[in-house]
């Protein structure tokens, strides 16, 4: 069984009441954890205060609180989630919503009961806590409680990643693939992307710096549009079509069409953002297979004895090492997990928005995964290889072009049965075990395909086609003879 980050699924509701919490008072200047009564919490208090400023007439709002606490053996990690009734803005077109606030992925007690006290100087805890926005509906008189339990659970998936590796942190620009309605109705509004809350300011707690990462509900078409480009650019979208999130980007689970659909022109949006920025999605789960040419293969099986095997757990974890450390972001958020494009995601349902001006690597002293030398099976190269790949997961090839090796980067297919992993690469991708001189090299079952910037463009060119989806006739076969490539496009069910 293959391992890594945690399966994300929506759960029907956490185990949690909501009741009223007395706030504590808060001093003008933070004391340090040492000085500070026992019976009250400072990072409790920071947040307090942080959300006083806003709700001043609410200094005991409605909360909802996990029965057992997590550092009494409880499931939930978030102490409480405070739920605030903001009027919103009618002068901006901003409508009256539910703000919801997490306590507990940050530091509260400075006790090491949850974090590790650290100094004021780092982050606190993970460094942030969540909110969402949910718009109310209309004659609505008492926020639901769906938002606290979809808070818990992406902060499990944060807790189960573990402070040191940091991989899960949330930040701005991130998205996350859920496949269901957050509310589990029949609502359009299936996943979610993360932005910097825009009222909730970071501050600094004595346990050290929080964050305030929003979430906000988007429909399939949109998180598509955040994977094939980037979170920030559709976040950007979101915030100028009133009805699907506004300045303050609300959640509205009742919202029946996309931003897409309001305005199709922000479709020529996206593209241009691609064609000019890159792509953000650096992988998916596909059908996929390889092989060697049969002339070359003949070729260097005269030197050497080839095995082929079916990647195992381990060398999965290692390929994704790899992979992972040429996509480690500059804020913090660790290693960048696939983003859904055609079929399940591979590593991770949560895409960090990685560093665009970043050069890419398949290797770099970066990572919090280190692979050793020989590990894997040592490399082979050669001379022309035939690459095959289903038709959802082909019709990214245009994508993974443009998006992604003209900017510099790289992208990967990896079977879903476990056979094999096909990575194409750009000349600037560093750490690669493909070259110029050597554009085909694998390690085992994993293959790497490096394509020159003056192949590019032909290659661009012609599968181009590949992005009409409804008049592609499969099977279709692509063969560049004098750089010994070929890729095959087959029928999902080959």
């Amino acid at each position: 069984m293959e391992s890594g980050p945690p399966h994300l699924s929506p759960v029907p509701g956490t185990e949690a009441i909501p009741h009223h919490h007395p706030h504590p008072g808060v001093p003008g200047m933070p004391m340090p954890p040492q000085m500070m009564p026992m019976t009250t919490p400072v990072g409790l208090q920071a947040i307090y205060q942080a959300c006083r400023r806003l709700y001043a007439d609410q200094p005991n709002p409605l909360q909802v609180t996990a029965v057992v606490k997590y550092w009494l053996g409880g499931p939930d990690p978030l102490d409480y989630i405070s739920m605030y009734s903001n009027p919103g803005d009618p002068n901006r077109g901003i409508p009256a919503h539910w703000h919801y606030v997490s306590f507990g992925l940050s530091d509260l007690y400075g006790d090491g009961r949850v974090h590790e006290y650290t100094g004021p100087e780092g982050p606190s805890g993970f460094g942030f806590e969540l909110t969402i926005r949910l718009k109310k509906e209309t004659g609505e008189t008492a926020p639901p409680t769906w938002p606290a339990a979809l808070m818990q659970t992406l902060a499990r998936y944060v807790f189960q990643s573990g402070e040191e590796s940091n991989h899960n942190v949330l930040c701005a620009g991130d998205h996350v693939s859920w496949h269901n309605a957050l509310d589990s109705s029949e609502s359009r509004i299936q996943h979610m992307l993360m932005a910097e809350d825009p009222l909730l300011q970071s501050i600094m707690s004595p346990m050290g710096t929080i964050n305030f990462i929003q979430i906000i509900g988007v429909t399939a078409e949109e998180l598509q549009a955040a994977q094939r480009w980037n979170g920030p650019g559709i976040l950007e979208l979101l915030r100028n079509v009133p009805v699907a999130g506004g300045p303050w980007l609300l959640t509205d689970m009742r919202r029946g069409e996309t931003i897409f659909e309001k305005d199709p022109q922000l479709q020529e949006v996206v593209e241009r953002g691609i064609e000019t920025e890159g792509s953000n999605l650096s992988g998916v789960s596909a059908k996929c297979s390889w092989e060697e040419m049969e002339d070359s293969r003949e070729e260097r099986e005269e030197s050497e004895e080839t095995v082929r095997q079916r990647i195992t757990p381990h060398e999965s974890e290692q390929i994704k090492a790899e992979l992972r450390r040429g996509l480690m972001g500059q804020h913090g958020s660790g290693a960048a997990g696939f983003g859904t494009g055609a079929g399940a995601d591979w590593t991770d349902h949560v895409n960090h928005n990685t560093d665009r001006e970043r050069k890419d690597s398949l290797s770099s002293s970066g990572s919090t995964e280190e692979v050793k030398p020989g590990e894997l099976q040592r490399s082979q190269t050669m001379d022309a290889v035939h690459v095959k790949i289903n038709k959802e997961a082909g019709t990214l090839l245009p994508l993974v072009m443009r998006g992604r090796l003209k900017h510099g980067r790289h992208f990967t297919f990896k079977d879903v049965s476990g056979n094999s992993a096909i990575t194409f690469v750009s000349p600037r991708v560093m750490g690669a075990i493909a070259d110029e001189s050597h554009p085909y090299a694998s390690r085992g079952p994993w293959l790497q395909v490096l394509i020159p910037e003056d192949f590019l463009e032909a290659v661009i060119k012609d599968l181009e086609e590949l992005s009409s989806t409804e008049e592609l006739v499969v099977p279709k076969q692509y063969r560049w003879r004098e750089k010994g490539l070929t890729i095959s496009i087959l029928p999902d069910d080959w």
